[in-house]
């Protein structure tokens, strides 16, 4: 009686198991083919976004061209006057990060952002910051939020244009931070696959109004000064503007472009670890019925 019970119950664990096994092999066929599905997607959004940015990097690269006259023009007046600052005084210094809103651009915001990280390392009592692009703020507010003077928003979306740079000149005159000298620091474009980090000086009325070599400027007294300066400032804010843009379009472009080859690399290994799993699970189907046949007979 014992033996016919053990019998019995034989062939039930037995088809337990295979049962088991099978919804196992399904199971690993249905997560692959999920897996797959979100990669093609991934992919699909990738090469979507490398055309976008393409074509608004052929613009961008259009609009830094007619740009650079700005900040060439406002950089030689700086070199003429060979403005230094006082050292007796206390320095105050800003710095202005020329970032954006957007990300997924490789490490053109990071590269900003490092570099006055750097700057505050050195310093961080008499260093201030204007971020221009929340991806700084978001960067340096953790361990610098004291010294973040004021965030433009909203930069990014739509190209800049010189209104932009202008309302961004304003609102860095306005903060009542009163800094003997600065920085805008930026991405400037090289080429299409190359961008460099750059700094462009920045000085205060009261210092430029120092400088011995003023005098080689004719009808010069301070309200010119102050308009020239404030002129000078947004050209450069401005200049710097486009070439963030360029570089980053042309980054984003470069960086879509590695995920969409990777996402590519990606569908073909597990098309091909999908084809194994379902060919793997196929054979054991057939082993089970062959081993079933067998039995019966």
């Amino acid at each position: 009686m014992m033996m016919q019970r053990s019998m019995l119950l034989l062939p039930l664990a037995v088809e337990a198991t295979m049962h088991a096994q099978q919804q196992r092999g399904m199971a690993t066929l249905q997560s692959i083919s999920i897996r797959l599905k979100s990669v093609k997607n991934i992919q699909k959004i990738t090469q979507s976004m490398k055309m976008v940015s393409a074509a608004k990097y052929a613009r961008a690269e259009r609009d830094l061209k007619a740009a650079r006259p700005y900040g060439i023009g406002a950089q030689q007046f700086f070199e003429k006057t060979e403005i230094q600052v006082d050292e007796k005084a206390e320095p105050k210094k800003l710095l202005i990060a020329m970032t954006s809103d957007r990300g997924l651009c490789g490490a053109v915001h990071t590269g900003v952002a490092r570099h006055i990280r750097n700057e505050l390392a050195k310093d961080d009592v008499n260093t201030k910051i204007f971020c221009v692009g929340d991806k700084s703020r978001s960067i340096l507010a953790r361990l610098y939020g004291k010294n973040i003077l004021m965030v433009a928003n909203e930069v990014g979306r739509l190209p800049p244009t010189f209104l932009d740079a202008s309302r961004i000149a304003h609102e860095v005159l306005q903060t009542g931070y009163e800094y003997s000298e600065g920085q805008i620091v930026y991405n400037k474009f090289n080429s299409v696959v190359s961008y460099s980090l750059s700094q462009l000086p920045i000085y205060s009325g009261a210092t430029v109004e120092k400088s011995e070599k003023l005098a080689v400027f004719d009808s010069l007294d301070a309200d010119v000064i102050q308009s020239y300066l404030e002129f000078s400032l947004a050209s450069l804010i401005f200049y710097t503007m486009k070439e963030g843009a360029c570089s980053e379009q042309s980054s984003r472009m470069t960086a879509m472009d590695n995920a969409s080859k990777n996402a590519g690399e990606m569908i073909e290994k597990l098309t091909l670890i999908f084809n194994r799993t379902r060919q793997a699970v196929i054979t054991r189907e057939l082993i089970e019925i062959i081993s079933g046949a067998s039995a019966l007979e």
